[in-house]
């Protein structure tokens, strides 16, 4: 997927709307630095916002991740339904990734975090850098709880009803 080309076709519906990235957050409910990123392809908006946009623009998912419109032609039916939904698959792996990067980050920052709190202790050094130890073990502590959210039923739940929009695309 060219997230490039992705953004300057959401930039260009955008536009034929006669929409202001702020309009368009506002009614989407995100901010407008959202929008500013998706059009210039820093990122892509989540699946559930991108279904939201294909039907307010009128177009179909699939040709939103290609980044143009699709040329009408009679070849229609299943391969148009298959090609749809290994876009969709596609993107949905690319969120799956991003995701993935992030929590993968965030536990390695609470790794850091634990370890530098577990030097300072067995140094004897952390009733000098109390506050600095205190910080450690704090970030160490938040990273476990944030840990403990994302790997809940919650979670779980977010996931499953992504799977639900994911489905209900490829039933179109």
């Amino acid at each position: 997927m060219d997230q490039v080309k992705i953004g300057q076709f959401l930039r260009e519906l955008r536009r034929a709307q006669k929409l202001t990235q702020e309009q368009l957050a506002e009614e989407l409910g995100v901010s407008n630095r959202s929008v500013s990123r998706w059009e210039t392809g820093v990122n892509l908006p989540d699946f559930d916002i991108l279904l939201r946009l294909a039907a307010r623009y009128g177009v179909g998912v699939e040709e939103l991740l290609d980044g143009q419109r699709k040329e009408n032609t009679m070849n229609t039916g299943k391969r148009d339904t298959d090609a749809a939904a290994c876009k969709a698959a596609q993107y949905s792996q690319y969120e799956r990734g991003r995701d993935t990067r992030r929590v993968f980050w965030v536990f390695a920052a609470g790794l850091a975090a634990m370890a530098g709190y577990l030097l300072l202790d067995v140094s004897g050094l952390a009733g000098a850098y109390e506050e600095l130890a205190s910080f450690l073990l704090g970030l160490a502590s938040g990273v476990l709880v944030l840990g403990c959210v994302y790997t809940s039923r919650r979670m779980a739940a977010l996931r499953r009803a992504k799977q639900r929009l994911l489905e209900a695309l490829r039933r179109e």
